[in-house]
């Protein structure tokens, strides 16, 4: 009989991680502190969010509050607060090239920006807050598909930290108070096979027991580094042999008192020690420019891979050490429960939600696979772009095409269209839950559905 991991039992995981991670009282797993909210799992549980919802007639739409400018940052939530953040350009709008396309061009964003810092009331959708971060000149380009404000902030319940990429790192309460910044150099990743590319970065910070973990794969010299929370200096900094650049956000793997950072990438997918920076291990054969963050669940750590000749995804098992690279005829080993050689999403980070994985590729095609074992389920088209990666609650999948149009897909072995809700924007960026709200960002607006 095959086991599936229960929400009971994911809840008790969390509730584990919670009490090892020294942040508030206030029950983390039920906050939306960073990518993809706790631990970058993409779900909530005990969260009774809308299924069905109408953003012209206002049905089920709590508020909606316009951001200006341009930012592909999802929001976090802690409490009542609501945070984001955009890049304004002060002379002309800005430009976005959504849609299937394989172009690597830069866009245009010569232009004097102001960097922004938004905290709303999660409740009323009300401006409490804004803080202007940097104003100049952007020092890296973009793709035409990018913003300035790629990275999704973080927070524990008393710091904030945002980053910006070359225009340095950022922490403030909660009151807007700027605690420290940090210039971290130039930032500029880009295509490997064409250098002098620029294509924005994006790789998110995350927050864990009083420390900020940084994974910047750039072309000259790339490294994932801590830095402590509170004053932001540097604790370690580990070296890594990406030949090709990467826009993925580490997680955290942590069990019987010991934490390893995971770090997605096309050299090597690799865990380090969250301690020391060490390496325990390192897996080869990703696809190149990769994007998915690393997902913890079900005791395993699932990879992604992208494009190219590899778009792979993996099952990694966290006792691995070494190089546990697979043999070219082989599917799995001693550390590999189980993988996938092509088919892996190029942009978004799977969602492993009740037993199963859902994996999103950008043209619209969703597969799904037992997490256990890698057996697929099904395989549906939703015939669009997608960017953003898909969240859960509620026995409910949501998957935000670029075009502002939103699939409610049962959870399950089965695939099942429950509705698909317009929103009439752009939507690039990854939505958040909180309570029985659903927060949706797009290019002109943050929406709350309830």
């Amino acid at each position: 009989m095959k086991t599936k991991i229960n929400s009971f039992s994911l809840s008790v995981i969390l509730i584990f991680l919670f009490n090892l991670s020294g942040f508030s009282q206030t029950h983390y797993n039920q906050q939306w502190p960073s990518f993809r909210g706790p631990f970058a799992l993409g779900f909530i549980e005990n969260a009774k969010i809308a299924t069905i919802w109408n953003a012209e007639t206002g049905e089920h739409i709590r508020w909606k509050t316009p951001i200006p400018g341009l930012g592909h940052s999802c929001p976090v939530i802690w409490d009542n607060y609501l945070f984001v953040t955009t890049a304004v350009s002060t002379t002309s709008s800005e430009s976005l090239k959504v849609g299937l396309y394989g172009d690597i061009d830069e866009a245009n964003d010569s232009t004097i920006h102001e960097f922004k810092v938004y905290c709303l009331d999660k409740s009323s959708g009300k401006i409490l807050w804004e803080r202007l971060a940097h104003k100049g000149i952007p020092k890296s380009k973009r793709h035409t598909k990018a913003s300035q404000a790629n990275c999704t902030p973080a927070t524990d319940g008393k710091y904030l930290v945002v980053h910006f990429g070359s225009e340095g790192m950022y922490c403030y309460d909660f009151m807007g108070n700027l605690i420290w910044k940090k210039d971290m150099g130039i930032i500029n990743p880009g295509f490997a096979a064409v250098p002098g590319i620029e294509w924005g970065y994006s790789s998110s910070p995350i927050i864990f027991k009083n420390r900020i973990i940084v994974q910047c794969d750039i072309p000259k010299n790339p490294f994932i580094a801590a830095f402590d929370l509170p004053t932001g200096n540097e604790i370690w900094r580990t070296a890594r042999e990406e030949k090709a650049q990467t826009y993925v956000t580490p997680a955290i793997y942590t069990k019987n008192g010991k934490t390893q950072v995971v770090a997605n990438g096309f050299t090597d997918m690799c865990g380090y020690d969250f301690e020391t920076g060490n390496e325990i291990w390192k897996l080869g054969n990703g696809g190149d420019i990769p994007t998915p963050t690393p997902v913890i669940a079900n005791d395993l750590i699932y990879l992604n891979g992208a494009h190219g000749k590899f778009s792979p995804i993996f099952a990694v098992r966290p006792t691995a050490k070494g190089d546990i690279t697979l043999a070219d005829d082989s599917t799995k080993n001693q550390y590999i429960a189980w993988s996938v050689k092509r088919g892996g999403a190029y942009m978004q980070t799977p969602l492993v939600y009740n037993g199963y994985l859902y994996n999103l590729q950008v043209n619209g095609q969703l597969t799904c696979f037992d997490a256990l074992t890698g057996e697929e389920k099904y395989k549906e088209s939703l015939k669009e772009a997608f960017t953003a990666s898909g969240i859960a609650a509620d026995g409910k999948l949501y998957f935000s095409s670029e075009d502002g149009n939103i699939y409610v897909v049962q959870a399950g072995p089965a695939f099942k269209l429950l509705a698909k809700n317009v929103l009439k924007d752009i939507c690039m960026a990854t939505p958040a839950i909180s309570g029985n709200t659903l927060y949706f960002r797009t290019q002109h607006f943050l929406f709350a559905v309830e």
